[in-house]
Protein backbone atom coordinates (compact mmCIF):
# COMPACT_ATOMS: atom_id res chain seq x y z
CA UNK A 1 0.00 0.00 0.00
CA UNK A 2 1.56 3.45 -1.22
CA UNK A 3 1.36 6.38 1.34
CA UNK A 4 -1.18 9.37 0.09
CA UNK A 5 0.47 12.18 -1.31
CA UNK A 6 -0.82 14.69 0.52
CA UNK A 7 1.78 17.66 -0.09
CA UNK A 8 1.20 16.98 -3.71
CA UNK A 9 -2.36 18.08 -3.45
CA UNK A 10 -1.65 20.94 -1.82
CA UNK A 11 0.80 21.96 -3.72
CA UNK A 12 -1.84 21.44 -6.55
CA UNK A 13 -4.11 23.52 -5.06
CA UNK A 14 -1.72 26.11 -4.73
CA UNK A 15 -0.99 25.57 -8.27
CA UNK A 16 -4.21 26.01 -9.97
CA UNK A 17 -6.51 28.41 -8.38
CA UNK A 18 -6.25 32.41 -8.49
CA UNK A 19 -8.11 33.38 -5.14
CA UNK A 20 -7.19 32.20 -1.49
CA UNK A 21 -9.57 33.70 1.25
CA UNK A 22 -7.44 35.96 4.25
CA UNK A 23 -8.63 35.75 7.70
CA UNK A 24 -8.06 38.76 9.68
CA UNK A 25 -9.25 40.10 12.91
CA UNK A 26 -8.83 43.45 14.28
CA UNK A 27 -7.63 44.71 18.09
CA UNK A 28 -10.84 43.47 19.58
CA UNK A 29 -10.59 39.97 17.86
CA UNK A 30 -13.47 40.46 15.08
CA UNK A 31 -12.90 38.41 12.16
CA UNK A 32 -13.01 39.89 9.02
CA UNK A 33 -12.40 37.56 5.34
CA UNK A 34 -11.56 39.17 2.09
CA UNK A 35 -10.97 37.17 -1.13
CA UNK A 36 -7.75 38.25 -3.19
CA UNK A 37 -5.21 37.07 -5.99
CA UNK A 38 -2.35 35.78 -5.43
CA UNK A 39 0.67 34.82 -6.46
CA UNK A 40 2.59 31.88 -4.36
CA UNK A 41 6.28 32.31 -2.94
CA UNK A 42 6.72 28.27 -3.43
CA UNK A 43 3.97 26.92 -1.19
CA UNK A 44 5.61 28.56 1.83
CA UNK A 45 3.68 31.68 1.56
CA UNK A 46 1.69 34.04 -0.79
CA UNK A 47 2.23 37.65 -2.22
CA UNK A 48 -0.80 40.10 -2.98
CA UNK A 49 -1.49 43.48 -3.66
CA UNK A 50 -3.85 45.75 -1.75
CA UNK A 51 -4.54 49.29 -0.51
CA UNK A 52 -3.51 49.62 2.89
CA UNK A 53 -6.44 51.52 3.92
CA UNK A 54 -8.11 48.03 3.18
CA UNK A 55 -10.46 46.43 6.38
CA UNK A 56 -7.81 43.38 6.22
CA UNK A 57 -4.68 45.67 5.48
CA UNK A 58 -5.45 47.29 8.68
CA UNK A 59 -6.39 44.52 10.40
CA UNK A 60 -2.27 43.15 9.62
CA UNK A 61 -0.85 46.32 10.61
CA UNK A 62 -2.43 45.85 14.03
CA UNK A 63 -2.24 41.51 14.27
CA UNK A 64 -0.47 39.78 11.97
CA UNK A 65 -1.33 36.44 12.45
CA UNK A 66 -3.88 35.27 9.29
CA UNK A 67 -5.72 32.11 8.09
CA UNK A 68 -5.51 31.59 4.94
CA UNK A 69 -8.20 28.97 2.66
CA UNK A 70 -7.41 28.19 -1.01
CA UNK A 71 -10.10 26.08 -2.59
CA UNK A 72 -12.02 25.71 -5.84
CA UNK A 73 -15.16 27.40 -5.50
CA UNK A 74 -16.65 25.37 -8.88
CA UNK A 75 -15.86 21.60 -7.78
CA UNK A 76 -19.06 19.40 -7.25
CA UNK A 77 -20.42 19.12 -4.25
CA UNK A 78 -18.59 16.27 -2.30
CA UNK A 79 -15.63 16.64 -3.97
CA UNK A 80 -13.92 19.72 -3.06
CA UNK A 81 -10.44 20.14 -1.28
CA UNK A 82 -8.83 22.66 -0.30
CA UNK A 83 -5.67 24.31 1.71
CA UNK A 84 -6.05 26.07 4.82
CA UNK A 85 -3.24 27.18 6.38
CA UNK A 86 -1.86 29.48 9.20
CA UNK A 87 0.41 32.35 8.56
CA UNK A 88 2.18 35.52 9.37
CA UNK A 89 1.35 38.09 7.00
CA UNK A 90 2.82 41.57 6.41
CA UNK A 91 3.01 44.26 4.68
CA UNK A 92 6.37 43.95 2.30
CA UNK A 93 8.96 46.76 3.66
CA UNK A 94 10.21 49.08 1.17
CA UNK A 95 13.38 47.66 1.25
CA UNK A 96 12.73 44.51 0.72
CA UNK A 97 10.72 45.25 -2.68
CA UNK A 98 12.94 44.61 -5.21
CA UNK A 99 13.38 41.26 -4.47
CA UNK A 100 9.84 40.93 -3.59
CA UNK A 101 8.21 41.81 -7.03
CA UNK A 102 10.21 39.59 -9.00
CA UNK A 103 8.78 36.71 -7.04
CA UNK A 104 4.86 38.81 -6.80
CA UNK A 105 4.68 39.18 -10.46
CA UNK A 106 6.32 36.26 -11.61
CA UNK A 107 3.90 34.83 -14.79
CA UNK A 108 1.14 33.07 -13.24
CA UNK A 109 -2.06 33.39 -15.49
CA UNK A 110 -2.51 35.85 -18.60
CA UNK A 111 -3.41 39.57 -18.12
CA UNK A 112 -1.51 39.79 -14.67
CA UNK A 113 0.14 43.54 -14.88
CA UNK A 114 3.27 43.79 -13.14
CA UNK A 115 4.32 46.93 -11.02
CA UNK A 116 7.66 48.24 -9.96
CA UNK A 117 8.52 48.94 -6.61
CA UNK A 118 8.01 52.71 -6.55
CA UNK A 119 4.40 51.71 -7.44
CA UNK A 120 3.84 50.29 -4.45
CA UNK A 121 5.52 52.71 -2.03
CA UNK A 122 3.46 55.94 -0.73
CA UNK A 123 2.20 57.95 -1.86
CA UNK A 124 0.79 55.31 -4.02
CA UNK A 125 -2.71 53.44 -3.68
CA UNK A 126 -1.64 50.29 -3.11
CA UNK A 127 1.25 48.04 -1.47
CA UNK A 128 2.65 44.37 -1.90
CA UNK A 129 1.85 42.14 0.96
CA UNK A 130 2.92 38.78 1.77
CA UNK A 131 2.40 36.06 4.16
CA UNK A 132 4.40 33.25 5.47
CA UNK A 133 2.76 29.80 5.98
CA UNK A 134 3.53 28.26 9.82
CA UNK A 135 1.19 25.65 9.15
CA UNK A 136 -0.98 23.80 6.88
CA UNK A 137 -3.61 21.23 6.09
CA UNK A 138 -5.91 19.63 3.53
CA UNK A 139 -8.93 17.20 4.21
CA UNK A 140 -7.55 13.65 4.76
CA UNK A 141 -8.88 12.17 2.04
CA UNK A 142 -8.89 8.72 3.36
CA UNK A 143 -11.18 9.70 6.74
CA UNK A 144 -14.51 10.54 4.14
CA UNK A 145 -16.50 13.35 4.76
CA UNK A 146 -16.21 15.06 7.85
CA UNK A 147 -13.71 17.55 8.78
CA UNK A 148 -10.65 15.28 9.11
CA UNK A 149 -7.51 17.32 8.35
CA UNK A 150 -4.31 16.27 7.65
CA UNK A 151 -1.43 18.58 8.22
CA UNK A 152 1.34 19.07 5.30
CA UNK A 153 4.64 20.67 5.29
CA UNK A 154 4.95 23.96 3.71
CA UNK A 155 7.84 24.00 1.79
Amino acid sequence: MTEPDHTGVANAIVDANRYLTLGTSDQDGTPWLAPLYYTPDGYAGFYWISSPDAKHSRNISRRAEVSIVIFDSQAVIGTAQAVYARAHAEQVPDADLPDAVRVAFSPRFPGVRSMTPDQLMAPASFRLYRAKITRRWILDPEKGSGDHRVEVPAS
